[in-house]
């Protein structure tokens, strides 16, 4: 426990060693996906929150619960599975060595900022929103520099890569969500 929590600790301060730990070892990931369910659980929890808060309906606070839930999961996968894809043929580096899972658990630490979201619930609601505001820079300036030590990136490279990745992941969801049901 004490390893998992130094390790979040130093993915939050965007320490470099602390990726390259991550990156390392083969069997951090199923500490980066705990990292990612603490994340989606205190996300969950907020709007649960601020839904029951607001006097939504038992189905649409639900809903509202269920899509906050799976949404950083979903991003961690997909944004993960992209930028391995995009990093490791496309934007190649001359010293890029790389598989899946090692991006997978560096992104998956990257999260740890995210838990954060959790105090959206913290009045006035103009606060909140601005701590969450900033819980979503602070993770995807994280998520950078986890796709810059796994992939071996400059910076730059890394914010790239994050970019592509990130504007592919939102046509492939937006491309879902209009498309006509199959039956």
């Amino acid at each position: 426990m004490k390893r998992l929590l130094r390790r979040m600790t130093g993915a939050a301060l965007l320490d470099v060693e602390t990726f390259e730990e991550v990156e390392a070892d083969r069997s951090a990931l199923g500490q980066a996906a705990l990292v990612v369910v603490l994340a989606c659980a205190s996300i969950g929890a907020a709007r649960a929150w601020h839904g029951f808060q607001a006097g939504f309906h038992a189905e649409h606070l639900a809903y509202q619960v269920l899509l906050s839930v799976i949404e950083p999961f979903a991003l961690w996968i997909g944004g993960s599975a992209f930028a391995f894809m995009l990093g490791a043929s496309f934007f190649r580096g001359p010293h890029t060595q790389t598989d899946f899972a090692e991006v997978l658990r560096t992104t998956g630490f990257a999260f740890a900022p995210a838990l954060l979201r959790g105090l959206l619930v913290v009045p006035p609601a103009t606060l909140g929103l601005a701590i969450d505001l900033l819980a979503r820079a602070w993770t995807f300036a994280a998520v950078v520099v986890a796709i810059r030590q796994a992939l071996d990136f400059t910076t730059p490279r890394a914010m790239g890569t994050f970019g592509v990745a990130a504007l592919l992941l939102w046509l492939m969801l937006w491309g879902a969500s209009v498309a006509p049901l199959p039956f």
